[in-house]
């Protein structure tokens, strides 16, 4: 794997990252609005929904970092070679 390929790997990991965090993020303003849920079966659909998507994003976290390690692109910059 040639430098091009591993910026282009790592940009990738970055944005997946990001996102998973925004994901997650989101997940835990569902999960935490159960509290302001009038009826059991809106508080089910909120525990459930903020739950898959917290997962989602820390599943997107860890495999942006996974990826970074296995390919070794930690030490890689932005910048020239």
């Amino acid at each position: 794997m040639d430098t091009i390929e591993k910026k282009a790997r790592l940009k990738a990991c970055q944005i997946n990252s990001a996102l998973g965090f925004f994901i997650m993020l989101f997940g835990f303003v569902v999960f935490f609005s159960m509290s302001l849920s009038e009826t059991e079966k809106q508080m089910m659909t909120n525990i459930v929904a903020g739950g898959v998507l917290i997962l989602i994003g820390a599943g997107m976290m860890v495999s942006a970092k996974r990826t970074i390690k296995k390919h070794d692109l930690k030490g890689l910059k932005d910048g020239a070679p």
